[in-house]
């Protein structure tokens, strides 16, 4: 080894144990607590005022402590919530990369936790640390902030540039996000976005994902008649909304979920995908994977990656919680789709009105609902950036990571790769089993050791390298 391999080497080191330090010293939890304790809920407007001060309480001071400059901008969309954008620029002439983060949250659900627990106060409990934010997403932009400053108090300067973009409203399917960019393209230039959000494959090794599958939700909605009717006086005489709905949906899928409608199901599961995809592990860390659900002839992975998946995520008729002895008059379910590259988000409501008609549910309305959809998105894992990212993780954690064409769940990622123009990178650090979008939310202490390590290290190494040759 040369004496400049082994600086470079020395020099890595030096970066990865400012990082395990970090977390070890207290300050990881620390930061996180203080990040935790904002009520930056994003589907509450009363809040709004919580989405702002975690931007400027919060996101501001974090970068400006590395001479980052920074910028908060309006929504372009009433209602939406606010942006900021920061940037280091060391050298025009050098790679830039954009990171990306959201400090929304979704409904806290204070109430349903268990006992010892609150959404915004961090509870640790062994390897577990709780709170509302800690898996989605807060955990995940702090981790890749920290990492760019233990490079720059390593060695004084990046070695490349730096752009950010941290958004308020991605749990409102990103408001304005995309009208933003495409009205701020110069600002957002850059070269590679690398971000964080969603689950690793397993606790105990690093996932790359390229992409994620699109997101559509939309309501089916049964109103018959205003008010409710004595179930004595006119049951066997009046339809029932619920009956009704409850039919409508069981005629999209089969038993076992299996789609029936055509034009929702996929015909981008090629065999270089199913290659990608081929010995994946799936459900280590959460609730176990059943084979007798979803698309028959498919593996976990090819279902959770390659195909589409219809959920009801909530139904009512009535009043479940209080049950009188009478018919509703409406009827209500909330829908979701995700689907991947290649399924045309403006065509699947379409396609759902036709297949409701032709079964004769004509009378069952399908709304859709608030905030954009979600497109599909996939990068090839052979990308230079892949390769830099996933070789990066190989060598600071000694094994090859798991490297997935895209995400099973969904992120605004065509925002950056579609307007942008950007090859997209995205580095969990989470896991399955965290509980994200429900009570008990949390975050492994393991896994976020081992982030802050990997993120350092995949900055550490563009910075000696430059990043890919073009």
């Amino acid at each position: 080894m040369d004496a400049a391999s082994s600086l470079e080497m020395s020099r890595r080191e030096a970066i990865l144990s400012r990082a395990e330090a970090y977390f070890d010293d207290g300050s990881f939890l620390a930061d996180l607590t203080r990040l935790v304790a904002i009520r930056s809920e994003s589907q509450d407007p009363s809040k709004a005022a919580h989405l702002m001060e975690y931007l400027t309480d919060a996101i501001e001071p974090m970068l400006r402590e590395m001479d980052f400059q920074t910028q908060i901008f309006d929504n372009p969309l009433l209602g939406g919530a606010p942006l900021l954008v920061g940037s280091r620029i060391e050298d025009p002439s050098l790679k830039t990369v954009l990171i990306y983060g959201h400090g929304g949250l979704c409904n806290p659900q204070e109430g349903a936790w268990r006992d010892g627990l609150s959404p915004f106060s961090v509870v640790v409990e062994g390897d577990r640390i709780y709170g509302r934010g800690t898996a989605d997403n807060k955990v995940q932009h702090l981790i890749n902030f920290r990492a760019l400053g233990f490079l720059i108090a390593e060695q004084g300067r990046l070695g490349f540039n730096v752009k950010v973009v941290i958004e308020m409203s991605e749990e409102t399917g990103s408001a304005g996000l995309r009208e933003f960019f495409r009205a701020n393209t110069e600002l957002l230039k850059a070269d590679v976005l690398i971000a964080s959000d969603g689950p690793r494959l397993q606790a105990d090794t690093a996932t790359v994902f390229m992409g994620s599958r699109g997101a559509l939700n939309f309501e089916l909605v049964a109103d018959f008649r205003p008010g409710a009717y004595h179930s004595g006086n006119f049951g066997g005489l009046i339809s029932d909304p619920a009956i009704v709905l409850v039919h409508a949906i069981a005629s999209i899928t089969d038993a076992r979920g299996q789609i029936n409608i055509p034009e929702w199901r996929p015909t981008t599961l090629t065999p270089d995908i199913r290659q990608a995809l081929a010995g994946l592990p799936m459900g280590s860390d959460g609730p176990p994977v059943e084979e007798d659900w979803g698309e028959e002839g498919l593996t976990p992975a090819e279902r959770a990656f390659g195909w589409n998946s219809f959920a009801v995520l909530a139904m009512t008729s009535g009043v479940p919680d209080c049950p009188v002895n009478a018919i509703a008059g409406v009827a209500r379910a909330t829908c979701q789709l995700r689907f991947v590259v290649g399924t045309e988000p403006d065509a699947i409501l379409p396609a759902l009105r036709r297949h409701l008609d032709t079964c004769g549910f004509g009378h069952v309305e399908v709304r859709a609902t608030r905030g954009e959809a979600f497109r599909a998105t996939r990068v090839a894992p052979d990308h230079p950036w892949v390769r830099l990212v996933t070789s990066s993780l190989e060598r600071t954690g000694g094994k090859r990571p798991h490297v997935l064409p895209n995400l099973a769940g969904s992120l605004p990622n065509d925002a950056f790769s579609e307007i942008l123009g950007l090859p997209t990178v995205w580095v969990p650090h989470s896991y399955g089993g965290c509980c994200q979008h429900a009570p008990n939310e949390h975050v492994l202490g393991s896994v976020s050791k081992s982030a802050l390590r990997n993120m350092a290290g995949i900055f550490a190494d563009i910075s000696t390298s430059g990043g890919p040759r073009d």
